[in-house]
């Protein structure tokens, strides 16, 4: 008898019965030199990585902003960079060039280019997985879709559109972060247990990927 075949889609009203998940491990807010020193110890220890920014909402016509955070989760915590409180990025732009830890999340490239306006690094071994998601023939890729379809679990996106820019994040906001990058880091491990030939693919591909041209203002 042949397994069934993994499913690829969720119905908005399946997805709405789901429980809600917020993470609820320990978090490590990053609001200075000092507190970036003391963790990249323990990041750079990690093969993989949850992977996410947030950047303040826009609601006029040709205002972009840059990221204001970004939010980082490994296999024990998960930290949450405030980029506006910290002086010397070099620490993170490290992290994020490093060939040897792999940084997983969901549509990462617009996160990348707007990062990289604000400090500048070459980012390596990043691992998109929207599309690793579409290869395997899932159609809506969306971190909240993933959610419900891999881990079976329903994450809310009340705090999206708040002011990240903030000097200081609500518990709120810092719980949303750190979420988004927790389940991006459990999404990575779900699709390798269900698809493994695609994934070990697809990180081959992001670890050979060439070295973008570094930019950035730092």
């Amino acid at each position: 008898m042949t397994a069934p075949e993994p499913r690829t889609q969720i119905t908005k009203e399946e997805l709405a019965e789901l429980p809600l998940f917020r993470y609820e491990g320990p978090i490590h807010l990053i609001r200075t030199n000092e507190e970036l020193a003391r963790w990249t110890p323990e990041l750079r220890r990690e093969q993989v990585l949850g992977f996410d920014t947030e950047t303040r909402p826009s609601f006029r016509r040709g205002q972009n902003y840059l990221p204001s955070v970004v939010q980082i989760a490994g296999a024990e915590a998960v930290f949450v960079i405030q980029l506006a409180r910290l002086s010397n990025t070099g620490l993170l732009a490290v992290l994020l060039s490093s060939p040897n830890i792999l940084k997983t999340g969901i549509a990462l490239d617009q996160d990348l280019v707007k990062l990289r306006e604000k400090f500048g690094f070459t980012p390596r071994s990043i691992l998109d997985l929207a599309p690793v998601a579409s290869r395997v023939k899932i159609a809506k890729t969306g971190l909240r879709n993933l959610a419900g379809l891999l881990l079976g679990c329903r994450i809310s996106k009340q705090a999206q559109v708040t002011n990240w820019a903030a000097p200081a994040l609500t518990p709120a906001q810092i719980q949303y972060a750190a979420t988004d990058a927790w389940i991006s880091r459990e999404l990575f491990f779900a699709l390798e247990k269900r698809h493994p030939a695609e994934i070990r693919a697809a990180i081959e591909e992001a670890v050979k990927a060439p070295p973008t041209q570094e930019t950035g203002t730092d």
